[in-house]
């Protein structure tokens, strides 16, 4: 891990299903009138409805309820990087063709996880996290878009930022250990000691981040602003409430000077 210093994502069951309703239906419309015809009517059905061999057979088996999203009975495969290549000259635009976005105002999404990316997609595609530019980029992709779109920048390697000086003490401290009297857990914790985070659990990389862009979300989780309703979507909220101004830029700023050498020697590694 380095550090840089400015200046220094069947046919059976339904016919047996059929003829189930279609007895239920005889026997609701049969009660007021033949009480023992409606006996002998769901005797019958009962009778009908035992199972039969080939019922019990893999084939058979059918989905109690179907998935109410369509694409969500679509496999999705792991992202493809060269199909990701041309799925993402769109984003070329704000955060560079290879990931590396000049402006730091948009975040650089070289070398993040694909997971990660996707599922970021997802949020502003479902509305769940906002924002109009991304609303309308996001709206049209598919779920395997999204994922090859991912696999596409995670395999390129994020360019070195730098930090402030003045402000790496107090960043690197809140970083590494945090500070237990005012509720703050150290950053590394989740994002690891060189900023790579943690793609199983869906912590996103911070290492080389534009310090503008960290800046800007940690202010938006400190007023409340959250990307979902589930409990890992409240972490950051929940952190960044206590963490002033100071400590925001600081945090900030030190994300921006972190760095992995060879990325893409660190990403291969176990």
């Amino acid at each position: 891990m380095s550090f840089r210093l400015a200046g220094c994502r069947p046919a059976v069951v339904n016919a047996v299903a059929l003829v189930l309703a279609l007895s239920t239906g005889a026997v609701l419309a049969q009660n007021n009138q033949a009480p023992a015809a409606s006996k002998a009517t769901a005797a019958a059905a009962a009778a009908i409805a035992k199972p039969a061999p080939a019922a019990s057979s893999p084939a058979a088996v059918v989905p109690t309820a179907a998935p109410q999203d369509e694409t969500a009975m679509l496999a999705t495969k792991p992202g493809d990087a060269t199909a990701g290549q041309a799925k993402a000259a769109a984003c070329g635009a704000c955060h560079g063709m290879d990931g590396n976005s000049s402006d730091a105002q948009y975040p650089k999404l070289a070398g993040q996880h694909e997971a990660y990316i996707a599922h970021q997609l997802e949020n502003f595609k479902s509305g769940t996290r906002q924002n109009a530019i991304m609303l309308g980029m996001a709206t049209p992709l598919s779920n395997q878009d999204m994922r090859d779109i991912g696999a596409y920048f995670a395999s390129k390697q994020p360019l070195p930022g730098v930090a402030d000086q003045a402000l790496v003490e107090l960043g690197q401290k809140l970083y590494r250990q945090g500070d237990t009297d005012r509720g703050i857990p150290a950053c590394m914790a989740c994002h690891g000691m060189d900023g790579r985070g943690n793609p199983g659990a869906m912590y996103p990389e911070l290492t080389s981040q534009h310090a503008q862009y960290v800046e800007a979300k940690l202010k938006d989780f400190h007023d409340g602003v959250s990307w979902g309703k589930d409990a890992h979507a409240q972490i950051m909220p929940l952190i960044a409430k206590n963490l002033d101004p100071q400590d925001i830029a600081a945090l900030a700023s030190y994300v921006e000077g972190l760095h992995v050498a060879d990325h893409s020697a660190a990403a291969a590694s176990p």
